[in-house]
């Protein structure tokens, strides 16, 4: 159970990005397409839990004084390190060996984003602003990774809007470790020295919207329009704007760790996201499912 743990299989949810070149790439309904993207999905989570793992280990002292992480089995001394080592490669391997087996580049991505989060872990992490930017990088390569295996184009708009959002999930943890660990906050993560509140709330208003602009202009572009024959992809904007301030409101109130707890424990935000999925599907796939939209 401590080895399952170690692992952070609750942290695979952000691996759902790979299946958004799936849905916008018209692929969802092509069952060689989805089996190599629930593949895809597999591969990355075991390669993000050889990078948490590795993170554990070099975390393992600061982790132990942290409220919350002090409970992680290799912080708490429950795990070794030589065996959270050996567990470590055990995920990557497998990784490496099986996104190379789906697809060339597939496999250049996944080792992509492991050296970057070796990197980020062994000392970028400790830089202000460049520690967020690497993980929105990450969930690109999620992205990327997701057009790669299925084999479909994806928007450089959609991208950029990806990048935007991670940035803002990015900005609105590193608000929630401030609000949750107060004065001792620099003490738990050594950038957090250079944020201050408000200046990360205007980050997080910025990438916010940054992100919703992103969505919009990808919505109307012309090749989204010719793509789809239709521009009801934009009509979706109001459950996006739900998603992205109920997020917002929650993570800057302090009530969750970070935007995996608030995704997973918060119903209305799941009720927004859920909707806004099937209003995607609905207006993507119109066509197959016999559904006419007046005016497209």
């Amino acid at each position: 159970m401590k080895l399952l743990q170690i692992m952070r299989p609750r942290h695979w949810i952000k691996n759902i990005f790979l299946f958004a070149a799936l849905v916008f790439g018209q692929k969802l309904a092509v069952p060689s397409a989805l089996g190599r993207a629930i593949g895809g999905f597999f591969c990355f989570s075991l390669a993000a839990s050889a990078v948490y793992i590795f993170n554990d280990i070099i975390d393992r002292k600061t982790d132990s004084a942290h409220p919350e992480k002090c409970k992680r089995p290799i912080a708490a001394g429950a795990i070794s390190v030589s065996t959270a080592t050996v567990m470590s490669i055990g995920c990557a391997v497998p990784a490496i060996i099986g996104s190379f087996v789906l697809a060339r580049y597939f496999g250049i991505v996944i080792l992509t984003y492991i050296v970057l989060m070796i990197l980020y872990s062994l000392g970028l992490k400790r830089m202000m602003i460049l520690d967020c930017v690497v993980i929105s990088i990450g969930f690109c390569l999620r992205a990327i990774a997701g057009a790669v295996v299925v084999g479909v184009f994806i928007s450089p708009w959609l991208i950029i809007c990806t990048f935007a959002l991670c940035l803002f999930l990015a900005f609105s943890k590193r608000r929630s470790e401030i609000a949750m660990l107060g004065e001792d906050s620099e003490s738990f993560r050594q950038t957090l020295a250079g944020y201050s509140p408000e200046l990360l709330a205007h980050m997080v208003d910025v990438t916010s919207g940054l992100a919703i602009v992103c969505f919009l202009l990808y919505a109307m572009d012309e090749r989204t329009v010719a793509r789809f024959g239709t521009v009801n992809l934009v009509y979706t904007t109001p459950l996006v704007l739900y998603c992205v301030f109920r997020l917002s409101a929650l993570i800057q109130k302090g009530k969750f760790s970070g935007p995996v707890q608030l995704i997973l424990a918060d119903l209305p935000f799941q009720i927004g996201f859920v909707l806004w999925v099937l209003s995607c599907i609905a207006i993507i796939y119109a066509d197959k499912l016999g559904i006419s939209f007046g005016g497209t």
